[in-house]
């Protein structure tokens, strides 16, 4: 039986099998393996590919927005405004800092937050929003800005599937207070690893950030904030300056696998399958090329009984988590996203995907269909 998998890593790293192998036996040659060479390169590129004035390298993604909300100021018992339907680390940095995560319903159309609801949201406790870029496309970044402005809070933008994307000229950061990368091995960038950044124009927030990092400590050993260990290991950083140099190309590939998908599924399946949307103006990298399906689950065990992976991101809106249980949400609540995780099913995709392999994957969608 043929295998597709949604993620392959292997053709990636035989491309640049020796260029990733030398480097990271200059690393361990120079015996620099905290905070070096590697990560300073890394933090310009992404702050220059961001258009922004500083990047931050930490530990992971989840950490990255734990970090950049505290250092824009979020403290225990505040409230900050996060869509429902996204990775659960988007609120539960927000929960970590002791604030209260306030969730609102996505838009049905890309899946991001719905930015008619979010003033809904806002009361006299609520000091920050963050939007998720979710699957690889922006959210509607000059209206949540407006909004921000207007009630004077931060913006601080989850994009951890959305690096190198734009929304109407604007990277991630760019018009927010700060943003946030994951390097998570199977993001768009991705180390042998963990690893995450922020990015941001602000340069307290810069200042900040870089502190919390590393326990709060600036000078050494004296501490004036609580922080944490959260650095980009030197040797990540390294993998991702070889990768780095490729990201656009990364992009404009999945971009060309994602036309694909979408040219033959409208064309075939259109009844029963709803393509993604790329928004006018936006770049979309799609991190994930995620339809949605009818009887989406059947779907889901027809494409593994004919040897094709998929994915259900996500299955439960945050909003109905367990952990969230003493928030009060209750199901109904944002019907959107409910909606979502009953039909949302995301196809392989990575730069090296096959056409071979896509054309296989859409023969097993329409052959479903048929049945």
């Amino acid at each position: 039986m043929r295998k597709v998998r949604m993620l392959d890593l292997t053709e990636q790293y035989k491309n640049m099998r020796e260029e990733i192998l030398e480097t990271i036996d200059e690393v361990i040659s120079s015996s620099h393996f905290i905070l070096g060479e590697n990560v300073k390169k890394l933090e310009e590129d992404i702050a220059h590919l961001s258009n922004v004035n500083h990047g931050i390298g930490v530990a992971n993604g989840s950490d990255a927005i734990h970090i950049a909300l505290q250092a824009a100021g979020v403290k225990e018992g505040d409230e900050v405004i996060a869509p429902t339907f996204t990775f659960f680390a988007t609120a539960g940095s927000i929960a970590r800092l002791g604030a209260k995560p306030v969730f609102v319903d996505i838009d049905p159309i890309t899946f991001n937050i719905n930015t008619s609801e979010i003033e809904k949201a806002i009361t006299d406790k609520t000091s920050a929003i963050v939007p998720v870029h979710l699957y690889g496309q922006m959210a509607d970044m000059t209206i949540i800005k407006d909004i921000a402005n207007k009630y004077g809070l931060a913006v601080i933008e989850d994009a951890a599937q959305a690096i190198d994307a734009e929304y109407q000229g604007y990277k991630p950061g760019e018009i927010g207070t700060a943003a946030t990368y994951s390097f998570f091995p199977t993001k768009n960038l991705g180390a042998y690893g963990d690893g995450g950044m922020i990015v941001t124009h602000n340069d307290e927030i810069a200042e900040k950030s870089k502190v919390i990092r590393v326990h709060g400590s600036k000078p050494k050993y004296h501490h004036h904030v609580l922080g944490y260990n959260s650095r980009l290991d030197e040797l990540h950083a390294a993998v991702l300056n070889v990768k780095f140099k490729k990201l656009s190309d990364y992009s404009k590939l999945r971009r060309e696998k994602a036309e694909f998908y979408s040219n033959r599924l409208a064309e075939l399946v259109s009844e029963n399958v709803t393509i993604p949307v790329e928004k006018e103006g936006n770049y979309h990298v799609f991190h994930q090329y995620t339809i949605r399906a009818e009887k989406r689950d059947e779907l889901k065990d027809y494409l593994k009984e004919n040897g094709i992976d998929s994915m259900v991101y996500y299955p439960n809106s945050l909003h109905l988590q367990p952990v969230f249980k003493y928030l009060g949400y209750k199901e109904g609540d944002f019907p959107v996203s409910e909606k979502a995780t009953q039909e949302v099913l995301s196809l392989p995709m990575y730069p090296e995907l096959p056409k071979e392999d896509q054309e296989y994957i859409i023969e097993k969608i329409v052959e479903f269909y048929n049945k």
